[in-house]
């Protein structure tokens, strides 16, 4: 079996990082990187979705893997699978009624979607009831029968999260996904980067927010590399539409990783057709990148030089063009700007103030995810000669400048859904501070937030009695997370306006978390009756 070759797929796991360090030149030079090239830009390797494979660069693999193996015989129920370890502690897997199909291929493209069984359909019309119902005990008594409905499993995890329980939450998560990768079409596949499924219909969408949410928490968990195949992972499911904006969150990724190649490459080859560089996490990242490679130490002088002028020709357009990002930049970084640069109109207040807000979103999102990779006193040190270089162009009254506020003006009147779908899911404080009241006036629903205006409905709910038609955005809000909150409880329809209304708030905020506590303190999952025919067991995943 793949248990006993352990060693060996250890040593050959080693002489696989061995040749990518030896053979990963910036440019592309090398054999080994010219080979790698040829590949789609988001080509994904199986490997590289296991966190472990990651890991065991960091620590080794006796420090990683410890007495995981033999353990991991002990579950006979649980078929292999690549997007995550199954756990012997969860519940027996059987038939959910989730499944998948192909919808048609064109022009080298399979578009999949997947579907919800008459039996699936009934539990999840059980679990919108109880989202809706106000009563924890519902969501519990789902999952005890369901143990692997995917939209509960992704609520509750949310609810975890808020808890601060993130093992917890994230195990919630990796159980989602290993019943959808469970209901994979044999011709689904994870890494050829042909493989489409369209955000639009709703049934799409769990899968979509649960590799996101796995997404964030390796990234949080310190494996950057794993969170970056995760995300090209995502972007190929829909690399046009990009549903879940992954484009804001690539940059960091990859910077993080230490995959500046990727980066700049995307840079190259997108920037024609997707405008990157109007992205402000593209435009400050990617000079970024180019620096960090030209600092490396397998570099020849040649190519650190075309590296460094690349850096620099770029960081320059992107001050010119978002002049409002240097001294949030320095705040954050805590670096105090020389009396030049300090006192120029430029870079002043009025370069926040003249803003648009929608840029100013996009600005927040990028400096609350990436400041922490400017801090470098190398880093720094070449920002600061740009600045000063930036504004020898605007003392000489460069067209560019003019140019650049017009763009300005207009790109950035408001966002696509997408954007702000993706600030939802950031939870980057200051982003979210600033979505727009037509936004956070609508209930936003953890497990399908802003679902698109053009979804592809397969099937309907029943229509039930008649539900509160007075409830606040909050409420629902709230609701979405926890069933059973209700913000109005004692309240009356005008509760704000009468005396004492602050304290209904508090009041209800905090049967909020006693319910959520009470919730995940009574919690047990039920396994349903054995299958006899359980699904195939496949191998080991190494």
């Amino acid at each position: 079996g793949p248990q006993d070759e352990n060693d060996d797929a250890e040593d050959i796991e080693s002489i696989l990082v061995r040749l990518e360090s030896t053979t990963a030149g910036p440019w592309g030079q090398s054999e080994g990187r010219a080979v790698a090239d040829t590949r789609p830009l988001l080509y994904v390797e199986h490997r590289n979705l296991n966190p472990e494979t990651e890991l065991k660069r960091y620590f080794g693999a006796r420090a990683v893997l410890g007495d995981q193996r033999p353990r991991q015989r002990q579950r006979p129920h649980l078929r292999s699978t690549w997007l995550t370890v199954p756990k012997s502690a969860w519940p027996r897997h059987s038939k959910t009624g989730l499944s998948m199909r192909l919808l048609e291929s064109k022009r080298g493209v399979q578009h999949f979607a997947f579907e919800h069984h008459r039996e699936y359909q009934q539990v999840q019309f059980k679990f919108l009831d109880a989202v809706e119902s106000m009563d924890p005990n519902n969501l519990v008594l789902l999952l005890q029968v369901n143990p692997y409905h995917v939209d509960s499993l992704l609520q509750l995890s949310d609810v975890c999260r808020m808890q601060e329980d993130q093992e917890m939450a994230r195990d919630l998560v990796e159980r989602a996904l290993y019943t959808l990768e469970s209901a994979f079409h044999p011709m689904f596949s994870l890494t050829s980067g042909t493989c489409r499924l369209d955000y639009r219909r709703p049934e799409n969408r769990a899968f979509c927010l649960a590799l996101f949410k796995h997404m964030v928490f390796l990234e949080k968990r310190g494996c950057p590399r794993t969170a970056l195949e995760f995300c090209k992972l995502i972007l190929s499911l829909d690399p046009e539409n990009d549903p879940l904006c992954l484009l804001l969150v690539v940059d960091l990724l990859s910077l993080r990783a230490k995959e500046y190649a990727f980066l700049t490459r995307m840079f190259q080859e997108w920037e024609s057709h997707r405008n990157l560089s109007q992205l402000p996490n593209f435009a400050f990242s990617v000079p970024l990148a180019y620096f960090l490679l030209s600092q490396q130490d397998d570099v020849s002088e040649a190519e650190s030089s075309r590296a460094r002028e690349e850096a620099s020709n770029l960081i320059r357009q992107a001050l010119v063009m978002f002049p409002s990002v240097l001294m949030p930049l320095l705040d954050l970084c805590s670096v105090q700007p020389d009396a030049t640069v300090a006192s120029h109109s430029f870079f002043g207040p009025n370069a926040q103030l003249s803003s648009p807000p929608a840029l100013n979103q996009l600005v927040a999102l990028y400096l609350g995810r990436t400041h922490v990779l400017w801090k470098d006193p190398a880093v720094m040190a070449w920002l600061e000669t740009n600045v000063h270089e930036v504004l020898r162009v605007v003392e000489a009254h460069s067209p560019v400048l003019e140019e650049a506020e017009q763009k300005r003006k207009v790109r950035y009147q408001s966002a696509p859904r997408n954007i702000y779908r993706h600030v939802i899911l950031s939870e980057i404080r200051e982003a979210t501070a600033a979505l727009p009241p037509e936004v956070t006036s609508q209930p936003i629903m953890g497990f399908d937030p802003l679902p698109p205006l053009d979804s592809i409905v397969s099937y309907t709910r029943p229509e039930r009695a008649d539900r509160p038609s007075n409830e606040s955005a909050l409420s629902l809000f709230f609701r979405s997370l926890l069933p059973n909150f209700n913000l109005q409880g004692e309240v009356g329809a005008a509760g704000a306006e009468e005396p004492g209304a602050g304290q209904d708030l508090n009041q209800g905020v905090n049967r909020l978390m006693a319910a959520m506590r009470d919730m995940l303190a009574n919690i047990q999952f039920q396994e349903p009756p054995r299958d006899d025919n359980p699904e195939g067991d496949g191998g080991e995943w190494d």
